[in-house]
């Protein structure tokens, strides 16, 4: 039985939930002992609640230096656990910091580096990987010999929810850095984090006009308690920003309820969605893709369709 090493970000004082997606890929992994690894100031608290939300014994850097994210730093605290720990996957979020500091990891332990993963199961010793390629049009599966640093995609499988024991182990590393800090800057959001969503109703070109959206899916979404989403047509005809974008080249989510209204179902929205729990695809074409993925499928106009859902939940909330 080896070890899987799952590196935590924190945002807003918080342990994202992408780390704990990492834990349910790594407990589902195979027979493995799983590992955690918190880095920041004063995540005495984080690191023990990693710890017994399924990361395992998780080790702990705390050090005021480590504040705020630092390629440097993260390189060698990472390293260190890896060490430590006697990794032979080092699982980290498919994140900016992710994209930052997992390539380091691997090149500092010359170990193999898979980027982009949406799945991992071990196949004895080794390690095999699922990751989307060809524009999402094809999976493609990657295998490894040896220790191994992976990134994982946000929002591909659920977050784990079960408990573990393990406690914390604090490690020390030496914090000095060239880099600086300087300061944080925080973009102006221009929609919704649609990996958190429980429910999203998606449009697609079917729903004819951008004034369509806020009259038609809009009213679903909210009477459902849900978030509104769309295809890559729908935002590169410029009816919706870019953040309410599912698919490949989007958002990667798997909703507990994911409704597709007026979309076709191409490859590269499917691969964004199919991991629903549940899909409801609403379509006029009976031949369109998006029926092969769909749990339930309406051959209907969703103008008909979308406002009498609407309706028929609202009464039911009275």
């Amino acid at each position: 039985m080896g070890t899987i090493l799952v590196v935590a970000e924190i945002q807003k004082g918080a342990i994202r939930e992408a780390s704990y997606e990492l834990v349910a890929a790594a407990r589902g992994a195979g027979d493995h002992e799983v590992n955690g690894l918190v880095i920041g100031s004063g995540v005495g608290d984080l690191g023990s609640e990693f710890a017994s939300k399924g990361a395992g014994k998780t080790y702990v850097i705390d050090d005021t230096a480590a504040a705020n994210y630092n390629v440097e730093i993260w390189t060698k605290a990472i390293k260190a656990a890896a060490e430590a720990s006697g990794a032979d996957l080092v699982l980290i979020s498919n994140t900016p910091t992710g994209w930052d500091v997992a390539p380091r990891i691997s090149a500092g332990l010359d170990c193999a580096f898979v980027s982009d993963a949406f799945k991992v199961e071990a196949k004895g010793s080794d390690f095999a990987f699922s990751r989307r390629v060809f524009n999402g049009k094809l999976d493609a599966e990657i295998s490894t010999t040896g220790k191994t640093v992976a990134t994982l995609q946000p929002g591909a499988m659920p977050a784990y929810e079960g408990s573990s024991d393990g406690g914390t182990e604090a490690l020390s590393v030496d914090t000095s850095t060239r880099a600086k800090f300087i300061e944080i800057k925080i973009a102006e959001s221009t929609g919704v984090d649609l990996t958190k969503a429980d429910i999203i109703v998606s449009g697609g070109r079917g729903v004819g006009a951008p004034e369509k959206f806020p009259e038609v899916i809009q009213p679903l979404a909210d009477a459902l308690g849900g978030a509104m989403g769309a295809s890559r047509p729908v935002v590169d005809a410029g009816w919706l920003d870019h953040p309410y974008q599912v698919g490949s080249s989007g958002q990667v989510v798997a909703p507990k309820l994911y409704i597709a209204a007026g979309i076709s179902g191409a490859i590269q929205h499917l691969v964004g969605m199919k991991a629903s729990n549940f899909i409801v695809a609403i379509n006029k074409d009976p031949d369109a893709p998006i029926f092969e993925v769909a749990n339930v499928g309406i051959v209907a106009d969703l103008f008909d369709i979308v406002p009498a859902l609407t309706d028929a939940i609202k009464a039911a909330k009275g």
